[in-house]
Formats: structure tokens, sequence, C-alpha cells
């Protein structure tokens, strides 16, 4: 007689199954399964809990010491992650320390980066890198569309230094989004209502930076932080059109855009290319195997696989029990450390705390069939309400299919963001 799948068979096969961990060497088994992936995704239940991040941590050094994995990539803004990559690597134009180059984040919610527990992997990165020729250094890069106007007046920049003829096209596009004063939603609103827009502009410059890129300088790295600006510049314009119209496109432009980064990536680091990509678990974790997928949503995590073969792609999604974390009230508000009660009832959290209320991970097998039940998943985002976070802060999930496999922090702390003016823009 086939055995029934319930809780308890969810519990006793987590109890069987997991390892648990204390220490980087504990995390054997989990670099073995990745094997050779070229991609690995590494997760977040939160983006404000400080073991998320200094696991991820431990976990990315192995696979750059270990494994020669090239690239980092973070939800993050290309200028300010692109400023990281050049003290890294040791750019003689970079600030002297990781805490000055991470003080420059200053766009909400400055805590993502601008904390003390990214701080050692930097410098962990320039001491790793110091020793090989410049092309050769583990890079690290922003994936993300928010920065409109900062790779606007990048290109702008570099265009006026080397005396450019196509800055007459950057300017216009900085021209077209001037009557918004750096109000992206203003932008938005009009974009979409009165079809006052810069969709011409922004491809413009886009594909005259993609034709001429190669005359404006030699250095490949240059050439990719221009070209990647200007693609941001585009895919901004329309995320931010889309957005105030609602439904799923702008999550969907921005994913794409983030995918589109990491293709990008890939390529430019040549056929031995790795990358490690650091985001939030909605983003990692395949949208197909959630209610995302019935929303009409997509993300990275699907948009990989698809690209690069699902052999290709190992994801790890994250989450905790209870404990604190870091988010504000409302988009925008300074932030403050909250308490996260024990999660909800049934939901995949509390089977794991149920089984071994402490550190573990699970890497899941075809045949482990538990693993494929629908449960609830928790999601904490920069806005978050406690009191109310059983009604909207889980995403129901089918944990084997959303991921190669599964780190669980029993009890977790907030992360110690540094003290950057917590600006909004």
């Amino acid at each position: 007689m086939t055995r029934t799948i319930n809780s308890d068979t969810v519990i006793d096969l987590i109890r069987n199954s997991a390892v648990e961990f204390r220490n980087p060497l504990d995390f054997d088994p989990l670099i073995h399964a990745i094997g050779e992936a070229k991609l690995v995704l590494l997760g977040e239940a939160s983006h404000g809990t400080s073991e998320f991040y200094t696991t991820r941590v431990e976990l990315t050094k192995r696979l750059i010491s270990e494994k020669k994995f090239r690239f980092i990539s973070v939800e993050g803004d290309w200028p300010a992650c692109y400023k990281v990559n050049q003290y890294i690597k040791g750019h003689p134009d970079a600030p002297q320390s990781a805490r000055d180059i991470l003080n420059s984040f200053d766009r909400w919610p400055t805590w993502m980066w601008a904390n003390e527990e990214i701080i050692p992997l930097l410098d962990w990165l320039k001491a790793y890198n110091m020793d090989k020729p410049y092309n050769e250094r583990v890079g690290f890069y922003g994936m993300d569309l928010y920065s409109l106007w900062e790779s606007m007046e990048t290109i702008l920049k570099y265009l006026e230094k080397i005396g450019s003829r196509d800055i007459e096209k950057a300017k216009k596009v900085l021209t077209c989004f001037h009557p918004h004063d750096r109000k992206a939603q203003d932008y938005g609103a009009h974009a979409a209502f009165f079809s006052e827009d810069c969709i011409e502009e922004v491809v413009d410059l886009l594909m005259t930076i993609q034709k001429n890129k190669t005359f404006y300088t030699d250095d490949e790295e240059e050439q990719l932080n221009l070209e990647m600006n200007a693609m941001v510049t585009v895919d901004a314009e329309a995320f931010y059109r889309a957005m105030v119209q609602g439904g799923p496109e702008s999550w969907n432009i921005r994913d794409r855009h983030m995918t589109d980064c990491l293709i990008k990536l890939m390529t430019f680091h040549g056929d031995q290319a790795k990358g490690v990509v650091w985001e939030h678990n909605t983003h990692v974790g395949d949208a197909r195997a959630t209610t995302m997928e019935a929303d009409g949503e997509v993300n990275v995590g699907q948009l990989v696989r698809e690209h690069f073969g699902e052999k290709n792609v190992f994801i790890v999604g994250f989450s905790s029990y209870q404990g604190t974390v870091i988010a504000s009230q409302a988009w925008g508000d300074p932030f403050k450390v909250m308490v996260v009660p024990p999660a909800a009832a049934e939901s995949w959290e509390t089977l794991f705390h149920q089984a071994k209320p402490t550190d573990q991970y699970i890497i899941f097998k075809k045949e482990d069939l538990p693993f494929q039940l629908i449960k609830g998943h928790r999601a904490i985002g920069v806005v978050y309400e406690p009191r109310y976070e059983k009604f909207g802060n889980y995403v129901q999930t089918n944990l084997a299919k959303r991921y190669n496999a599964f780190i669980f922090h029993d009890q977790t702390n907030a992360l110690h963001p540094l003290e950057v003016a917590n600006v909004f823009v």
C-alpha cells in the first residue's frame, strides 16, 4: 500500500535526509551536488537577514576558490556595483576600502548592500584577485534596473570624457527625462497615460553604443559597462511605464532584464564562465513551481533554466523559522529591526522547525515526492508588517521543483546596516 504523503511524512524525511551545518566545511555535500553547473543561484527569504548573507558569503568563497567561478551578480544597481567590481579588481581609480565603496550605495533600500556582512567578502575577493592578471580576476556586478538616472549620467560622462560625437544622443535622452526631476514614477505616469515617452531616444542610444562601443575604447570591460548602462536605461524606461499600469508586466520586464544581464555576463567571461547569483527567493526560485505562474509572472530562475538548460543551473533557496529582520513599514521609510514571528502552521518553515529546530539543508532528489507538496513558503520584502505576515508573506511552493537545494536557518538575526543616509530616489 502506498504511504499517504502528509506533514508527518515530510517531517520524517527531513529528519532522515537533512544535513546540519555549523561551519563552511559542513557544506561539502552541497558543493559536490553543484557539480559542473555554470550558474549557482543563491536566494534569501528577506533582504534584511544576517545569516542569509553570511552563509552566501561562505558558499560563494568556496565556489570561487574550489570551482573557479568567475563573477558574482547581485540584485543591485549596475553603476554602484561596478564600483565594487573596480575595488575588488584593484582598479587605480577605486576607493581604498570596502567601507568607502559601500557608503556610495545611497539608494533606498540602502541596507541591502551597505551592510557589515558584505565587507569581509569584498576584502576576501580583493585579496584573492591580487595575484591574477586583470582579465582573470573575479568580478562583481549589479543586475537590477532602478538606476535610470545614474546609468544615463554614467554614459554621458564617459562620452564627454572621450569627446565622442555620440554625446548629443546621450544629452537628448537626459533632456527627455529632465521634466520629471529624477522621479521615475512621475515619468511612468506621463508616459503611460499621456504618451509622453522617451522610447525612441533610449533605444537609439542603446543601438548607437552597441554599434560604436569598440571605437570608444579597447577596454572590453569598459565597453561592457557602457552597454549595460544603456540596457538599464532602455529597460528601466519600459519598467516604469508598465509599473503604473499594474499587472505582471513590470515584474516580468525586471526579471527579463536581470536574465539578459546574466546572459551578457556569461558571454563576456567566455566559454568557461561560471557565475554566482545573489537575489531574493522570489527571483531565483523557479516561478513555475509557485503560484507566480498562474499570475502570469516569470522570474530569473525559470528563465535561466530555460536558456542555459537545467543541468547548467543550480538553485538554492533560503529561509528561517523566526528571529529579527531589517525592513521598513512603507516604501522609502527609514529601516528598523523588526521581529519575525514563528512561521505559519503547515508552512515549509514550520515543518523544518518541527523536524529539527536547527540549521540544516536538503539537496533534493527526484524521488523525494514529499517535497513536491504545495505549501506556503515565507517571503519577506523590504516593506514588512509582521502583524499581517501570515496573510501576505507566503508563496505557495513546490519546494523540490522550485530549488535544487534548500538551506534552513532556524533562528535568524537582523542584518547590520552601515551608517548610510537612507535616501530614496
